[in-house]
C-alpha cells in the first residue's frame, strides 16, 4: 500500500512538472488580448484525471497554477484563480464522465462537456475578474465576451480535447507497461464516493456561471 501511494505521488509530481514545462515552452498568444494565451497543460492534467480521479486533476491544477503565479504570471492571485477555474472546468467534468464508464465514447463525451463547461465558466469569470487585473472597463469586457473570449476558450478547449484523444491511449499504455500505474479494465468504473462532492461543487460553479451570463445578457448585471 505504501509503495502504491508513493508511486502515485511520484507520477502526480512528474505530471505536474510536465504540465508546468508545457506552459513555459508552449505558451502562445492566439488572441488580440495579451492576457489570453494558449498552453497545453490541460492535456496532461485531464490525462491524469483519466488515469486516477477527478481529484487528481484538481490537485495538479492547483500545483501548476501556484508555480505559474510565483514564476511567470503577471496577474498574480487573480490569474491563479482564473487558471484553476479554467483547468478544473475542463478537466473535472471530463474525468467524472470518463470514470462513469471507461470507453472512447465516454472520453469524447466528457471532453465535449469539459469544453462547454470551460466556455461557460470562463465567460462568467472574465466578466467579473478581467476588469480587476487588466484595468479594462466592464462595459468593454462585456463587448469582448462573444467575439473574443468565447471563441478563445472554444479553440483552446477544442485543441486540448483533440490532442488528448490522440495521445491518451499511448500515454496510458506506456505508464502501464512501465508498471507505473495499475493495469485496470477499461470497460467500466465509477467515480469513488470521496469525489462525489467534486461533482456537486463543479455543477454548482457551472450553474452559477451560467446564471451570471444570462443576467448579463438581459442587462440585469
Amino acid at each position: 500500500m505504501k509503495n502504491t501511494k508513493t508511486q502515485k505521488l511520484t507520477i502526480i509530481a512528474m505530471l505536474s512538472t510536465l504540465a508546468f514545462i508545457s506552459v513555459l515552452m508552449f505558451r502562445l498568444p492566439i488572441s488580440v488580448l495579451p492576457f489570453l494565451k494558449y498552453d497545453p497543460k490541460d492535456i496532461i492534467i485531464v490525462i491524469a484525471g483519466f488515469i486516477y480521479t477527478p481529484m487528481t486533476a484538481v490537485v495538479i491544477s492547483v500545483i501548476v497554477s501556484t508555480l505559474e503565479m510565483v514564476t511567470i504570471s503577471d496577474t498574480l492571485f487573480i490569474g491563479f484563480i482564473m487558471n484553476i477555474l479554467s483547468t478544473c472546468a475542463f478537466t473535472v467534468p471530463a474525468s467524472i464522465i470518463y470514470h462513469r464508464r471507461k470507453s472512447m465514447k465516454s472520453a469524447i463525451l466528457g471532453l465535449g462537456v469539459g469544453i462547454v463547461a470551460m466556455v461557460i465558466v470562463m465567460t462568467a469569470w472574465n466578466y467579473f475578474l478581467t476588469p480587476l487585473y487588466a484595468k479594462i472597463p466592464r462595459e468593454e469586457v462585456i463587448a469582448m465576451l462573444a467575439p473574443i473570449i468565447v471563441p478563445f476558450n472554444l479553440i483552446k478547449g477544442g485543441l486540448n480535447a483533440a490532442i488528448t484523444m490522440l495521445v491518451y491511449k499511448q500515454a496510458s499504455s506506456a505508464l502501464k507497461s512501465a508498471n507505473l500505474i495499475p493495469k485496470t479494465s477499461e470497460k467500466s468504473s465509477s467515480v469513488t464516493k470521496e469525489t462525489n462532492w467534486i461533482v456537486l461543487i463543479s455543477s454548482g460553479i457551472i450553474v452559477v456561471s451560467l446564471i451570471f451570463i444570462i443576467l448579463v445578457m438581459k442587462g440585469i448585471l
